[in-house]
């Protein structure tokens, strides 16, 4: 039943759950080969510690695939009482311990059912419960496995991910002719308007069905070139989307299509799917792109039947082809796709509206401008929203929130008077190009340039039309595109004739799959909601971060310290300092957090140059902020109030006299593994110093995103971003050299997320990271591969190769030293050159991504303060605020520092991140590394040992 590779051990000390563990592995068909029992078998008693009473080693193999094997141990020792974990609520924070790939996962949710907790009895099943590919489960022992029918890139247990001989560039050349037994031939276009990221999008698709063995076409000009046929829709190969990444707009075209909207159209396209063996077709595009799709599915039967009716197809063609799959990918610059988070190319939108914002700020602080810039969403206000979070805005307008008809304009006006009298020299309003009133009449530029123009400001208007959509994608925009492409794909594998069409969504940070048609009717409920003017209804059916991400807009748009809008009950003293490396978005998340804390009536600090600054300077290094000091912070880089890497450790005393002194009522610490240890240290001083025992949350903000209780931390995207620009630089030089490979230098400390990340968004060949470190044999396969690779693509390459190196992969084998191997052991068949982006990582301004995530961040610390000031209970009183999924969660210090920390390298013990690698591993065609012989020969003799070859004790 389960097949791969794998060996766990649990443990628990409560015979009643050792009993059921063993049924429900049993059940499973799992087979007991080794029991050992205290006093019957001294070794294996040693081997576990005294306290074993009972071992059972238990595995399932069949008949030419490697065994599964699980050790289940009974020991005196342990927790008295063990939770099981809730799958109901928060499974999706837990790491299951065991993933096995499980074709027949009916058999398997048939024979676990039994066995599920009655308070936790929910059998995850995804994407779906009608459309399950994947199962989740508690065992009696508080273990979540998963099963999976597919070979997930994600799983662990994975069996095969790509092979070594048929994977990669050089076997990839040309598409494979012969046919193989269960082979598809796999179709993919753009359609709609373009977005960034449809390039990396196509790309993905194409390699990774080549390295499943499949065969991609490229289907040109969108729905056109399928009515069209002939030389619009040829195969491609490996080489042809080399370099690909880094463009924007589509390669293959997109273009809109009347005659695919007729009956007529639609059965030529059918007909030209038959002919070049097309069967399956993979959309890249809008709602209207996919809903199109989704029809030319539903109507393939009788499609093929009226080709085999009207001679244009045999029936023996008719036969091979008597179902067609379909996937969907959304590509919109609008992010107006329900479902799912974002779309491809709504980052990449979203940047280049700031980037041009910012430079209209300037023109305007200069000459005390007012500037109305109207951005596109016709439907969707999404853009606008963020833009207008993003560049600190003083008014948006989108379709979702229409203001009242009869009152925008006073709103507006005494928004902008307010801020004008608080010592603004500018004006900024961002509206929707959708955006409307409550009677449902337009709100255009032109109007809000009057009611300006009324009030006395001199204000232009910048349109910003299809630049929005130009460029080449952020970093953002590429991995997701990549991610998504990859999915598709094993989308398109595992389909079968009663499944519905899939969407590929992104929900809470994670590739997920939604049914294609529901997806779309509920994007089409927010235009229906909005045209009967149903706003709340319209808002309910964006996601949560749009709800809120308004919100917080909103609250920190009207903040006035002498008239708070929405005043606390308690009026608090809060401070905000800075500890370890700047890093972007440290200045957005000062700016929310003093503005937010302003609307409400709080008074905010800041505390200069870290605790060395309030230790040497006393009440010099705490200064109130005020509304104009703070406004314009959200575009600067680095941190306006010092931020420095020392910690409270050095005199503890002194800090807590000045928080006496100051009576703050809160802290918030902005910062990475730097702030995590300070709030540590701050915590367990609590009980010696009653100053503070006030609630302190710690705000994640550093490139390495190496700080426990998140998955994502502030200047992270800004990092990936100045990475993007720079590498993609090297590779220009690189591709006109021809023979060039950059040796990049990526910093990130003991964390190889920025090398990892930055790996699957540059095309980079070879990434080394600290937690797969570097050896000698490493390097021997890699500098093979690379030198096969150039041989190959001497004629035909179009790009510069690089190879990512953390700076802390190895102390022996540095930067300098791998380039000087390489380059004596290329023998002048390539050269490889150094190259150090060193702090320019830290970026100049920060991404909108940031920015817009930095006010999340910071709403919610100053919320957490006021929910637990003057409460008694200080045990969970210091926290981490981070990011899980797409959620926000707060999580104590201490359990962080206690459970999951990994002190030495100073990261979490857990990352979310590490598939990445084997997807852009995959992606460019780098074969599996060879394992150190010595991990080889313990892999065999555990393999012997389970099966009864080699005594295990």
């Amino acid at each position: 039943m389960i097949e791969g590779i794998s060996f766990a051990s649990f443990v628990t000390h409560e015979k009643p759950k050792f009993v059921r563990a063993l049924d429900f592995y049993k059940a499973l068909g799992f087979l007991p080969t080794k029991e050992y029992k205290h006093g019957t078998d001294h070794h294996a008693t040693d081997e576990e510690g005294a306290g074993s009473i009972q071992e059972v080693w238990l595995t399932s193999s069949r008949a030419g695939v490697p065994s599964v094997t699980v050790k289940l141990r009974l020991s005196r020792h342990g927790n008295e009482h063990v939770s099981l974990p809730n799958l109901k609520h928060d499974w999706r924070s837990l790491v299951p311990s065991l993933v096995y790939y499980a074709p027949d996962l009916d058999a398997v949710r048939a024979a676990i059912t039994p066995f599920l907790h009655e308070d936790h009895s929910t059998l995850l099943e995804r994407p779906s419960h009608t459309n399950f590919i994947e199962l989740y489960a508690i065992d009696p022992m508080g273990n979540l496995v998963g099963f999976s029918r597919r070979e997930n890139p994600y799983s662990s247990a994975m069996q095969k991910p790509f092979s070594a001989d048929d994977i990669g560039p050089q076997n990839f050349s040309k598409p494979n002719e012969t046919k193989i037994k269960g082979k598809k031939r796999i179709g993919v276009m753009t359609s709609g308007g373009d977005a960034p990221g449809m390039c990396a999008a196509v790309r993905a698709v194409v390699r990774a069905g080549i390295a499943r063995g499949c065969e991609v076409y490229a289907v040109r000009e969108g729905y056109e070139g399928l009515v069209k046929g002939g030389d619009l829709i040829e195969p491609l190969s490996w080489e042809d989307v080399r370099g690909w990444l880094s463009l924007g707009g589509t390669l293959i075209g997109t273009a809109r299509c009347k005659e695919f909207r007729e009956r007529e159209g639609r059965l030529a396209g059918a007909l030209n799917m038959v002919k070049n063996g097309i069967d399956a077709l993979i959309v890249i595009g809008g709602d209207g792109s996919l809903t199109g799709a989704d029809l030319f599915r539903e109507e393939w039967p009788s499609l093929i039947e009226e080709l085999v009716t009207n001679g244009s197809i045999t029936a023996e063609q008719a036969e091979r082809h008597r179902h067609l799959d379909i996937c969907g990918m959304v590509g919109s610059i609008d992010n107006d796709m329900a479902t799912t988070d974002v779309t491809i190319g709504a980052y990449s939108s979203l940047d280049r509206i700031c980037e041009l914002v910012d430079f209209i700020d300037a023109t305007a602080q200069s000459h005390s401008r007012a500037f109305v810039v109207e951005v596109m969403g016709r439907h969707c206000g999404w853009l606008a929203l963020m833009a207008g979070t993003a560049t600190g805005a003083d008014y948006i307008f989108i379709p979702e929130a229409a203001p009242d008809a009869t009152q925008w304009a006073e709103k507006m006006t005494r928004v902008v008077k307010r801020h004008r009298s608080q010592g603004k020299r500018k004006t900024v309003v961002i509206v929707a190009e959708g955006a409307i009133d409550s009677d449902l009449n337009p709100i255009t530029a032109k109007m809000v340039k009057d009611v300006l123009d009324g009030i006395g400001l001199d204000t232009r208007i910048s349109t910003l039309g299809h630049v929005q959509r130009g460029g080449p994608p952020v970093a953002a925009d590429r991995v997701l595109a990549s991610l998504q492409g990859v999915e598709a794909i094993d989308a398109i594998l595992s389909l079968t004739p009663e499944t519905p069409s899939p969407m590929i969504a992104l929900n809470e940070n994670k590739i997920t799959r939604k049914p294609l048609v529901e997806s779309v009717a509920l994007t089409k409920k927010v235009a229906d909601a909005i045209g009967n003017k149903d706003f709340a209804e319209a808002m309910r059916l964006r996601n949560p971060e749009f709800v809120e991400q308004l919100q917080g807009f909103l609250l920190t748009n009207s903040a006035d310290k002498d008239r708070p809008q929405e005043p606390a009950k308690d009026p608090l003293r809060v401070a905000i300092v800075c500890t370890g490396a700047p890093a972007g978005g440290m200045n957005a998340a000062i700016r929310s957090a003093v503005l937010y804390g302003l609307a409400r009536g709080h008074q905010m600090f800041a505390i200069h140059n870290g605790w060395s600054g309030l230790v040497k300077n006393g009440d010099d290094a705490v200064r109130e902020l005020t509304w104009l000091e703070v406004e314009p912070l959200c575009q600067k880089g680095g941190c306006e109030i010092g931020t420095n890497r020392s910690l409270p450790e050095c005199d503890l005393g002194m800090i807590a006299y000045h928080f006496q002194r100051q009576r703050f009522d809160g802290l918030i610490v902005i910062g990475g593994f730097e702030a995590f240890r300070a709030l540590n240290q701050l915590d367990d001083a609590r009980h010696a110093y009653p100053a503070l025992r006030i609630p302190m949350v710690g705000i994640p903000a550093t490139i390495s995103n190496n700080v426990p209780g998140t998955d994502y931390s502030l200047g992270a995207d800004t990092c990936l971003n100045s990475l993007v620009q720079y590498c993609d630089v090297l590779k220009t030089s690189a591709s006109a050299t021809r023979l060039r490979l950059f040796v990049v230098e990526v910093q990130g400390g003991n964390s190889g997320y920025i090398a990892t990340v930055a790996g699957l968004i540059t095309g980079a060949y070879v990434v080394y990271t600290p937690e797969s470190g570097i050896n000698l044999r490493l390097l021997q396969h890699d500098i093979s591969y690379l030198k096969d690779t150039f041989a190959h693509q001497a004629d035909v390459n179009r790009t510069g190769k690089l190879l990512l190196r953390n700076e802390r992969s190895s102390n022996v084998f540095t930067t300098d030293v791998i380039t000087g191997i390489i380059n004596e052991e290329a023998k002048g068949s390539f050269d490889a050159r150094t190259a150090i982006p060193g702090h320019v990582q830290q970026g100049g301004h920060p991404s909108p991504t940031d920015r817009v995530r930095a006010q999340r961040f910071a709403i919610k610390a100053v919320q957490f303060i006021e929910e637990h000031h003057g409460s008694k209970n200080n045990a969970d009183h210091c926290v981490i605020l981070g990011v899980r999924g797409s959620k926000f969660k707060y999580t104590s210090v201490s359990h962080l520092y206690a459970h999951e920390t990994e002190h030495g390298a100073r990261r979490p013990k857990h990352s979310y991140w590490h598939a990445i690698g084997d997807i852009a591993n995959m992606l460019v065609g780098r074969k599996a590394p060879p394992l150190p012989e010595t991990l080889n020969d313990e892999i065999e003799k555990n393999i012997a040992k389970e099966q009864g070859i080699i005594d295990p004790c």
